[in-house]
Formats: C-alpha cells, sequence, structure tokens
C-alpha cells in the first residue's frame, strides 16, 4: 500500500482467506468514510511477514494526490471494485454449497469403513453396541492396568499425568484395533488414570444419566442412612445396563484403590473429590454449582463406602 505522503506498506501472508480479510476490512473502513476523507496516523506500521508473499487484490489502489503541508502525514485510500468481483465471490459460495451438500454422511463414511467409530467422545450405549458387550473395552483395559501396577502408587486418580501423552493414548484408542498398556509409552500410572477420567468425561451424557441426577442428588439429601443407601440402590438398579455395568465394575476397582489408603494416600472421599464430578453432572448448569458438587462427591463417597449394599444381590 503507497499512501500520498510516500510511505509504502508491504503485507505478506501465506494463508489466502487472511489476505482477503484484510483486503474487506480496509475497505470498509474506508467505505464508511466521506469521499476525501483523511484519517492522520501517527508511526503507522505494518510487520506481517510471511515465508511467501500473495498480493492483494489488483483493484486495491491508493488515491494520488500531492497532500498540503499541513496534511503530510495523513493518509488517503480509495479502493475500487468491478463487478467481476462480485460474480467470483458468488461462483465460489455457489461450489462451497454444492460441495458441502454433496459430502457423505458421517454414518455413510462409518459403514464404508473410511471413518472408524471412536471410544472417546461417544455414547456409551453405542460404544457397547460396537464392541458386543456392556463395558467399554478400554475401561476393563486401564481397570486391569492400574490394579496390575498402581494400587499403590501415592495419589494414584488425583495426580495428573503428562496431558500430550494421555492425548496421544487417546489418539491410539481412537484408531487402532489393539491396545497394549503394558507398553512402555505407557509406563507412567497416572497417564493411564488420566485416560480414563478423560473417556468418562467426554462422554455425551455422564455414566449417571442427566435424567437421574436431580434423582441421586434427592435421596443423598435423605437423613436416616438406611433409607439413603436403599434409596440410591434403587435407583442403581434402574440404570440402562451398559451404565450400571460400567459403574459396578469402576466402583468396584475404586473400592480396591480405597481399602489401600494407607499407601496410595486416596480414601472414599478424595475418590469422591475425584469422581463426583466426572461421572454425574446436571444437563444444564446453574447457580448451584457449589452446591451440586458437594453432593456429586457425597453420591460417590457412599456408594464406595457401601458398595456391598448398593451393588449387591437383594439377599445381601
Amino acid at each position: 500500500i503507497t499512501t500520498v505522503s510516500g510511505n509504502e506498506f508491504l503485507l505478506q501472508s501465506d494463508i489466502d482467506f487472511l489476505i482477503l480479510d484484510w483486503f474487506h476490512a480496509i475497505k470498509n473502513a474506508i467505505d464508511r468514510l466521506p469521499k476525501e476523507q483523511r484519517i492522520t496516523s501517527r508511526n503507522l506500521e505494518f510487520k506481517l511477514r510471511r515465508s511467501s508473499s500473495i498480493e492483494l487484490p489488483h483493484n486495491l489502489d491508493t488515491e494520488s494526490k500531492e497532500p498540503k503541508p499541513e496534511h503530510r502525514k495523513s493518509l488517503i485510500f480509495r479502493l475500487n471494485y468491478s463487478a467481476s468481483d462480485t460474480n467470483d465471490r458468488n461462483r465460489v459460495k455457489s461450489r462451497l454449497k454444492k460441495f458441502i451438500s454433496r459430502r457423505p454422511s458421517l454414518k455413510t463414511l462409518q459403514e464404508k469403513g473410511l471413518i472408524k467409530d471412536q471410544i472417546f467422545g461417544s455414547h456409551l450405549h453405542l460404544v457397547c453396541e460396537h464392541e458386543k458387550s456392556t463395558v467399554p473395552q478400554f475401561v476393563r483395559l486401564c481397570i486391569t492396568a492400574v490394579e496390575k501396577r498402581g494400587l499403590d502408587v501415592d495419589g494414584i486418580y488425583r495426580v495428573s499425568g503428562n496431558l500430550a501423552t494421555i492425548q496421544k493414548l487417546r489418539f491410539v484408542v481412537n484408531q487402532e484395533e489393539k491396545l497394549n498398556l503394558d507398553d512402555s509409552q505407557w509406563e507412567d500410572i497416572h497417564v493411564v488414570t488420566g485416560a480414563l477420567k478423560m473417556f468418562f468425561r467426554e462422554l455425551p451424557e455422564p455414566l449417571f444419566p442427566y435424567c437421574f441426577f436431580e434423582q441421586f442428588v434427592e435421596a443423598i439429601k435423605i437423613q436416616d442412612n438406611a433409607t439413603r443407601i436403599k434409596s440410591i440402590r434403587s435407583l442403581v438398579k434402574k440404570l440402562p445396563r451398559p451404565n450400571y455395568d460400567t459403574m459396578k465394575i469402576l466402583f468396584e476397582h475404586l473400592q480396591k484403590i480405597a481399602a489401600k489408603e494407607s499407601v496410595n494416600l486416596m480414601s472414599t472421599q478424595s475418590l469422591g473429590i475425584v469422581f463426583g464430578p466426572t461421572l454425574l453432572r446436571p444437563e444444564k448448569e446453574t447457580g448451584n454449582m457449589a452446591v451440586h458438587m458437594l453432593y456429586q462427591n457425597q453420591i460417590v463417597e457412599l456408594m464406595l463406602s457401601e458398595y456391598s449394599k448398593i451393588f449387591g444381590s437383594e439377599e445381601d
């Protein structure tokens, strides 16, 4: 861009849409000004340099007039458009609309095997249906790995693993058929526990379904302990099969963690704090977030401490 005061500015980028954004921003700003409007600017600089340059559209021109001395530092721009510019933009929009409308659906791509069913971020029942099970295989693998080499680890499930490695594990789970958690790259058990927690956090609907949230909260408020346990047990029995079976195996595992509290320093209360917000939450957050969090923690803590009464058989 060359200004009437003789200053020249070079805008460079290797990203086409960024160049066009600059162009339209300058054009729109000047279009809002009265003709011949002078914009005073001091120390105006553009230092946008990339590996290669792409020219602005050819119709970006500057008005060449000799400024008066008192306006030596004023800038005057004029942008001229041709009808072909509008036609070009319309053609691009039309082609994009046709491309998008012709794109195959996600279901079609999955049926053709071009896109794998995801484990992370999918509904629990869909993962289980795909695997022909009622408990996701990934959950079982993580639990086995933790019980094999993590029960005695200080702060298990509380200490965070390396996020980059956790994301790498997440990618492997979503892309590959087989997973070996005994591989040296997953040696840090906190990576395994971090990935397991991430799996439950990314469920579109939590392990405790949204429609049960308020019912569990009301149950935990019951003062009489025996009645409270009975109410929680009744709700658990009503859960969909994948939710119930996954919850049962997870809480059985966490009970084993709590049994090693003297070594790993993870009590039922600590596990409640870690897993409460992960396993159950309201569908829509309200102003009672702090209160909900308290109940979330208490529900998990009670279900761990009274595991046999809640998940046991009627005779128990």
